[in-house]
């Protein structure tokens, strides 16, 4: 059961910065995105440079998980974007505040999923390389 829920969480977070990574593309080349979007997101994005690096890490990141590939690394990146979705939701547009509590905790499972590919960065003292 918990290899299921792992599987649609994937693909769910896979699905979603996918779709919302093509949607940006829409914005960043000047037409109309086939979803509506946030203004308040939209005004964090003045420097188009910022919009055109997030929405590349979100298609990027909505492939890899797509296709099962790199998962902690596509986890690790999409990790700032979702705590960012979700605190400008709860704070300045609660519009999407239920699929930014979803990305959270989608996120969050997935977190937990693969703790073990985690638990060497959360070392004090690391070994030594040498």
């Amino acid at each position: 059961m918990i290899k299921i829920l792992m599987h649609i969480s994937r693909l769910f977070l896979g699905l979603v910065f996918l779709i919302a990574g093509i949607n940006g593309y829409f914005v960043i080349f000047g037409f109309e995105p086939f979803i509506a979007t946030s203004p308040e997101a939209m005004a964090l994005f003045e420097f188009k440079y910022l919009l055109i690096a997030e929405k590349s890490l979100e298609v990027i990141c909505g492939i890899l998980l797509i296709f099962n590939q790199f998962i902690p690394l596509a986890i690790a990146i999409l990790s700032p974007i979702v705590a960012n979705i979700f605190l400008l939701h709860l704070f300045l547009d609660h519009s999407l505040l239920l699929l930014a509590i979803m990305l959270v905790l989608t996120l969050g499972f997935l977190l937990f999923y693969y703790k073990n590919n985690f638990m060497s960065v959360l070392e004090r003292k690391p070994n030594s390389p040498h």
